[in-house]
């Protein structure tokens, strides 16, 4: 029973069929995890089992009519699986649990059926208790960006209705009371005004890998300042977030000049995606270049460089690490006003997602993908497609 915790391979990656008219859970065929045994309280309600390690149970509380509401389509489970924490630590608190109770929506929520996930560093440093002060009670469904299909509809919800393909964060604010049932379950319930429809062009995965990061590309280059005809050099090109940062910076914000660093293999990777110099970071120090900025995105933990390659009164966003002044670090706030303002451009091309070739991950690869990640090694977003 150990190795089912410790090995992906003992998962087995389902078909499902995604029509909505026979909607069912992933047939994950899955042994309970014997891990360790806790009573866990929050306001969803925990069921103990009589094992000697029992995995987590959460159960949601219930309304007293799901049908005074919302509006659902029936085939919806009352339990699903889903990955979940009950203490905070790396990543093998993460357990896999297949009798964790579906989410029960309030009346501005829908429920989506989770198509594909995104991993984001914010989900590890979140399980790392990093924000425990600001944290929904654990257990904790892990999991912020998500793309899927709309099952349930609250009494409220004016602009989405069931069988709406469509992608989001599910947090409004990534650090004050994230939702404690996330993505990574077969199930997760969202406020509408954090969801869009889908770019029609994009499948799950593509769209999973957006929400976030394009929204806080898209937040941290508005804060700076950056309009037509100002330059940016973007640190960690790359990467899920830079890599969306520069194609913002060309086709949305205008810039006039968009530089951005990278690892050697990493060049013509920059190059596509429109930066007019790309910079070796293993070759040459961006601070010494004699060029300097009107704006410097730094997404890898480089202000007390990045203040150096700004031009006078230029602006520096900060997205991790300290912050040297001028520079300034910002929480992104989620809303679907953002998606669907960019959803032009990315239905017409001009913005495209990057997935990391090594994925997307299972459902079954979870803790594979979280370690991969935060090993710092992805290229792009890490993606989890849940219906094969």
């Amino acid at each position: 029973m150990e190795a089912l915790c410790t090995n992906t391979n003992q998962f087995h990656a389902p078909l499902c069929d995604s029509s909505l008219a026979s909607l069912r859970p992933l047939a994950i065929s899955l042994k309970p995890c014997s891990l360790f045994s806790k009573t866990l309280r929050t306001r969803a309600n925990i069921i103990s089992t009589t094992s000697r390690y029992p995995s987590l149970r959460i159960s949601a509380s219930s309304p007293a009519s799901s049908t005074e509401t919302a509006t659902e389509i029936s085939a919806v489970p009352s339990e699903m699986k889903a990955w979940v924490y009950g203490e905070y630590g790396g990543i093998d608190v993460l357990k896999f649990d297949s009798k964790v109770s579906v989410p029960e929506i309030t009346e501005d929520q829908v429920l989506l059926k989770v198509v594909a996930a995104a991993l984001n560093p914010v989900d590890g440093k979140r399980r790392q208790g990093k924000f425990k002060a600001t944290d929904s009670p654990l257990p904790t469904v892990p999991g912020y960006d998500v793309a899927g299909i709309v099952v349930k509809v609250g009494s409220q919800v004016k602009n989405l209705k069931n069988g709406d393909e469509v992608y989001g964060n599910i947090n409004e604010k990534a650090l004050e009371n994230p939702h404690q049932f996330g993505s990574l379950a077969e199930f997760t319930a969202v406020e509408e005004k954090l969801l869009a429809l889908k770019p029609k062009n994009l499948d799950f995965s593509q769209a999973a890998g957006l929400p976030l990061a394009i929204q806080t590309a898209y937040e941290g280059l508005e804060r700076t300042g950056l309009s037509a005809g100002k330059s940016v050099l973007v640190l960690g090109g790359a990467g899920g977030v830079g890599s969306l940062a520069i194609q913002l910076a060309k086709q949305v914000f205008g810039a006039s000049k968009v530089a951005a660093t990278s690892s050697t293999g990493k060049i013509e990777l920059l190059k596509s995606l429109g930066v007019d110099l790309a910079i070796d970071y293993t070759k040459e120090n961006f601070e010494d270049l004699p060029e300097k900025f009107d704006v410097v995105f730094d997404a890898v933990g480089q202000s007390d460089k990045a203040v150096k390659a700004i031009k006078e009164g230029g602006s520096v966003v900060v997205l991790t690490g300290a912050v040297t002044p001028p520079g300034f670090r910002f929480v992104v706030t989620s809303n679907r006003e953002v998606l669907n303002k960019l959803n032009p451009y990315l239905e017409s091309g001009k913005i495209k997602p990057m997935i990391d070739p090594k994925g997307p991950f299972t459902f079954s690869q979870v803790v594979e993908a979280f370690t991969y990640l935060e090993a710092g090694r992805a290229t792009g977003k890490v993606v989890i497609h849940l219906i094969q």
